[in-house]
């Protein structure tokens, strides 16, 4: 759910609007073949309940709180994805999943 967020929101920051649109156009498009599961990846639905929240609060298997990550620059979208990352784990015995960025705190933890 985070990767959909953040990856919309960069895509309404581009500088133009042909960009804007031809990218948005992209992603409404993979996101449709994931929905209609077409896609190489499978829709990992997430609930936000206590048991999500509490994971977030104390960063779940990365062993550090969310306070510390947000002190260490590491922000609350980038923790969730990690978060959400460990569930689909836990359902997915047989799967390996990491996180692909280019960005440096949140590639610590891919």
């Amino acid at each position: 759910m985070t990767a959909v967020i953040e990856t919309g929101n960069h895509i309404a920051q581009l500088p133009t609007g042909g960009h804007r649109r031809q990218y948005a156009e992209k992603f409404a498009a993979v996101l449709r073949m994931v929905v209609e599961g077409e896609a190489p990846w499978s829709l990992n639905e997430v609930e936000w309940n206590a048991a999500h929240l509490n994971a977030l609060i104390s960063g779940g298997s990365t062993e550090t709180s969310l306070v510390e990550h947000a002190v260490g620059r590491v922000g609350c979208g980038d923790l969730d994805i990690l978060i959400e990352r460990d569930r689909h784990l836990a359902r997915t015995a047989r799967v390996k999943a990491t996180v692909w960025t280019l960005d440096q705190g949140l590639s610590v933890h891919g």
